[in-house]
């Protein structure tokens, strides 16, 4: 039997179902889309934008019905056709819109008892809830109804008159205007839900407030417009009715379209027609009853210019929703008094709610001003209360209008602490770390230690004249200076006559008897003292770290053990400069000492020395007899004053060198040569546990 053939076992063994394609690996056109992903974010902006654009464009059908002559109607066609093809390309994203929405996913309603939910991803449940949700609304929205009616529908009427295209028109815009308005509700309420804004900035926010109230202005004037060229045709068609059984020609409604005005029974009719004189609004004998629509013929307004019309049209329906249709002059009909009411109505809601808004907007780009300012306020009346000198009360108005400067207003310790723990470590990575390396004594370190470091600093502000720390007090956090100068000086614990000071540039740092305190293995709960004083020179931004701070990164980083930071501290640490400096001053001291007491031991040495005989006649005879006895008596006393002079000189030679090996004892009132004893700096223990 051949061993490749599969056995009985084999042949009924149900097979592995492939493992599931992730949504990333899917071609574009089959995958799920995540509703609060990137896509559909940016994609609802783009549909809230051409929403806008759709509501903006359809009451621009109103405008189609004009005045194009004497007693007579037509439509702007090359109006209709711009309108149309910009409609069109807005229903295309509508068209979009509900393909997306097919994949689309949803979170689950029984899965947000905790977190955000979980996503529904099968396509045939995301298909069967949208069909049964916004599906009809979308439909209704997208359909080119405008189009078919304009190019497909009116040109197969035989008997369509202007009048009957304006009706049609206005029926059916009308009628699709709900759903499209209806249907930005629920993207404006997705964009604020995965965003938390419709508008990133103030002005953005306030500025799309005010364009729904322009776009309601647009469509209040263009009813209007609509309603007054209705009123218009009215006039005409009830004088027309009027003259049918008078008048040869009789009138016809035909007779009020423009495609009738060049035939010779229009031309007839004009001639002897009371139509135009009845229906005129300047007429005061035969006065009809147009109402708030008055104004639209004596201004000219039907007949004139798309441009002009629009403008006049915006600027009328702007004006009246404003002033909630105060100033309006209506009739007794129906129709006039509900179009007023609903102007009112319209106009107070869209007032309140979005010029409401827009102020909303505009008082938060000076919210942190206010409060500022009210801050300034409480903080004056204090001090008056507390009747401060005028130096401090100036010394607080200089750092608070300094830390206005500097931040805004914004507590930049709350929005960090609010973040998470990895977030919060890139931003302060981010905004310290190129700063930190200024500071050459953490150029010397390494990434990890840095990231610790940086984790911890707090920014730190001061204004000229303030003090960072006296001495003697205790020393609680390390300053490291990244803007300003300040003024380091030391008196030796107090000692008279003693006085160092430096300038501390952006670089330094001062507070380092902390860090000794840190590295020490058993440290006390107690800070150290601090040996300096530092003065702010001007205004200073600096980043501190807080002693426990300090302690914590000292105790888990033995990086910071070893000994190149070792060197690199002392040699960047101005108290160890200090105390070389002066270590080598009284080195030097000592060497002039010494040598000054060398200089005087040789002088005395030859002031001492015998001299030579003066003649310079050595007598090798022998002395004569007689005079033997004195001569010798001469020679012994001498060589006893030879021998005193080099005894007293070689004590004198020995006290001073040991004087110059030991303390020298120097008298009070040589007050140049005066040096004061400065004690070693305590040195960090960097040696690891």
């Amino acid at each position: 039997m051949n061993s490749t053939d599969p056995s009985p076992e084999s042949r009924f063994r149900p097979r592995r179902s492939p493992a599931p394609i992730p949504e990333e690996q899917k071609p574009w056109q089959y995958q799920i889309l995540d509703p609060g992903g990137q896509v559909i974010a940016l994609w609802n902006h783009i549909l809230l934008v051409t929403c806008l654009i759709a509501l903006f464009l359809d009451p621009l059908y109103f405008y189609l019905p004009s005045v194009g002559g004497p007693g007579c109607m037509t439509l702007d066609l090359h109006l209709g056709i711009v309108v149309t093809f910009f409609r069109s390309v807005t229903d295309l994203f509508y068209l979009m819109h509900m393909v997306i929405k097919f994949r689309t996913a949803f979170v689950a309603p029984n899965s947000r008892v905790f977190g955000r939910g979980e996503l529904v991803m099968d396509e045939r449940q995301i298909a069967m809830r949208y069909l049964k949700s916004d599906f009809v609304i979308d439909l209704a929205a997208t359909l080119p109804l405008p189009q078919i009616v304009i190019w497909f529908v009116m040109p197969a009427v035989r008997s369509s008159t202007a009048d009957h295209t304006n009706n049609t028109l206005s029926l059916i815009v009308l009628i699709q205007y709900v759903p499209r308005l209806f249907l930005m509700f629920p993207i404006n309420r997705r964009i604020v839900k995965t965003t938390g804004v419709i508008a990133k900035t103030a002005w953005a926010g306030a500025a799309y407030n005010l364009l729904l109230y322009m776009l309601a202005s647009h469509v209040l004037g263009a009813c209007w417009y609509l309603l007054a060229v209705e009123r218009q045709h009215h006039c005409w068609i009830t004088e027309c009715m009027k003259e049918t059984n008078v008048l040869f020609p009789a009138c016809s409604r035909l007779f009020l379209d423009c495609s009738s005005l060049e035939t010779a029974e229009r031309k007839a009719w004009l001639n002897f027609t009371s139509v135009l004189t009845h229906c005129d609004p300047n007429n005061n004998d035969f006065r009809f009853p147009y109402g708030m629509f008055a104004d639209a013929f004596t201004n000219e307004v039907a007949s004139a210019k798309f441009l002009d019309k629009y403008l006049y049209c915006l600027w009328w329906g702007l004006k009246h929703l404003s002033s909630y249709g105060q100033n309006l002059t209506t009739t007794t009909a129906v129709g006039d008094t509900s179009f007023c009411i609903l102007i009112s109505i319209v106009g107070l809601v869209l007032f309140s709610h979005l010029i409401g808004n827009m102020q909303t907007y505009l008082a938060s780009m000076t919210v942190r001003i206010e409060e500022w300012r009210v801050k300034r306020r409480d903080t004056e009346e204090w001090m008056r209360h507390r009747q401060l000198p005028l130096e401090l009360q100036e010394r607080v108005r200089r750092f608070d209008q300094y830390k206005w400067l500097a931040t805004r207003g914004v507590d930049e310790e709350s929005i960090l602490h609010s973040l998470p723990l990895d977030l919060r470590r890139e931003i302060q990575r981010h905004l310290c770390l190129a700063l930190v390396r200024r500071v050459p004594f953490f150029s010397q370190m390494d990434g990890q230690l840095l990231d610790a470091i940086c984790e911890r600093l707090v920014s730190s502000l001061s204004t000229q004249d303030t003090y960072i720390v006296c001495e003697g007090d205790p020393v609680n956090e390390m300053l490291f200076v990244i803007r300003g100068t300040l003024e380091s000086s030391t008196t030796n614990g107090g000692r008279s006559g003693f006085f160092n000071s430096i300038t501390l540039r952006p670089g330094d740092f001062c507070g380092e008897e902390l860090l000794t305190w840190a590295l020490m293995p058993n440290s006390s709960l107690n800070l150290p003292c601090s040996t300096r004083t530092v003065r702010a020179l001007s205004e200073v931004e600096a980043f501190t770290l807080r002693a426990e701070d300090l302690k914590f990164v000292a105790s888990q980083f033995k990086r910071l053990h070893s000994k190149k930071l070792q060197h690199a501290f002392r040699y960047y640490s101005h108290q160890w400069r200090t105390w070389g400096a002066c270590y080598i001053q009284a080195a030097w001291r000592r060497f002039k000492k010494r040598k000054l007491a060398k200089e005087l031991v040789m002088h005395e040495s030859f002031y001492y020395m015998p001299f030579s005989d003066q003649d310079g006649n050595y007598n090798d005879e022998a002395p004569e007899e007689d005079g033997g006895a004195e001569s010798s008596s001469v020679d012994n006393s001498n060589n006893v004053q030879h021998l005193g002079a080099t005894i007293l000189a070689s004590r004198f030679a020995k006290n001073t060198r040991k004087g110059a090996n030991h303390k020298v004892k120097m008298d009070p009132s040589a007050a140049s040569l005066k040096m004061p004893k400065l004690f070693k700096p305590d040195e960090p223990d960097f040696s690891a546990d």
